[in-house]
């Protein structure tokens, strides 16, 4: 089932999710749809709030980057191939290596890009999706996917990480995404 991603200014995406335990109910199956949903989006990552569940569950796929890329520019994030992984009751434990900016994007703030600085390393302790626990250092690409899917999970978005006059700048794009006034080529569904 593809779900509607929840557009900028839903109350949902500026909350702390819930951690969950294994009987959660259908968890395969929202994980099913979210990987369905992030597909159909043409996403690389998708957190839980973004579909409206305030639990702390996101998934990454940042093979599709390599996949995308010409040669040339492949060498840029130092962790070809990726990842897809599913990532539950994330907790990050350390941010590390050079801060580098990237043009970011987000599946609930269609149609608004903007350089994004982050740090090229990140240490992070989940557990998968059969509650696994794991403690795994992701690099590049992949680590920026992570920080940014982990932020949904925190109540953040890459937004916040703006310069005030920057995010003043676009606050009439993000009223008018907040009012459904956007096209847009997958479904969403926006606040009241």
């Amino acid at each position: 089932m593809i779900y509607p991603i929840v557009a900028y200014g839903a109350p949902i995406l500026r909350k702390v999710a819930n951690d969950i335990t294994p009987d959660f109910p259908d968890l395969q199956k929202l994980i099913d749809d979210m990987w369905e949903t992030m597909y159909a989006s043409n996403g690389v990552g998708l957190a839980a709030p973004q579909i409206n569940k305030n639990i702390r569950v996101f998934v990454v796929d940042s093979q599709q980057i390599f996949a995308n890329q010409e040669e040339d520019e492949k060498g840029m994030y130092a962790d070809e191939p990726g990842v897809k992984k599913v990532f539950i009751n994330a907790q990050i434990l350390e941010l590390n290596g050079e801060e580098w900016p990237y043009n970011e994007g987000c599946l609930s703030i269609p149609k608004i890009r903007e350089d994004v600085t982050r740090p090229m390393e990140v240490t992070i302790e989940y557990q998968d999706e059969h509650f696994v626990k794991r403690t795994e250092i992701f690099t590049g690409i992949t680590a920026r996917v992570i920080q940014h899917e982990y932020d949904h999970i925190e109540g953040k978005l890459f937004i916040d990480y703006l310069k005030p006059l920057r995010k003043k700048m676009l606050q009439g794009k993000l009223n008018d995404i907040t009012k459904g006034k956007i096209k847009v080529d997958y479904k969403m569904v926006f606040p009241k």
